[in-house]
């Protein structure tokens, strides 16, 4: 099982950057989907998530009304980064929860790509 995130790189401020998660190994079909971040000296801390149906979608406070995350398939889930601020910069990783998972733990991860967004 693998969850493969890519779309990082380098983006002045206010500029936009679109990461991807593939997962493969297994159907996602029953696993909610999200998006986690870990600046340079901080904790990884949540940014967004989508349910596995893809109905309900739920976002930091930190990037509401940037961020757009969005369920392309079963296995691929896209987060759409608009007006992009020097405090985005962090590696963003893709994870995916069993739906009816009564623990808030995540049962997959993936390696993460580096968003960087320069002053």
């Amino acid at each position: 099982v693998q969850l493969q995130a890519s779309g990082g790189g380098l983006v002045q401020a206010g500029g936009s950057l679109r990461l991807s998660c593939a997962a493969s190994g297994r159907s996602f079909q029953r696993y909610d989907m999200g998006w986690f971040r870990q600046a340079p000296g901080k904790e990884r801390e949540f940014v967004s998530v989508i349910t596995f149906r893809g109905r309900t979608t739920s976002y930091a406070d930190s990037v509401k009304d940037r961020f757009t995350i969005s369920r392309d398939n079963h296995n691929t889930v896209s987060l759409q980064m608009n007006s992009l601020k020097p405090e985005d910069t962090a590696i963003y990783y893709c994870a995916a929860k069993y739906f009816a998972s009564n623990s808030r733990e995540y049962d997959y991860w993936g390696q993460g790509t580096l968003v960087t967004v320069s002053s």
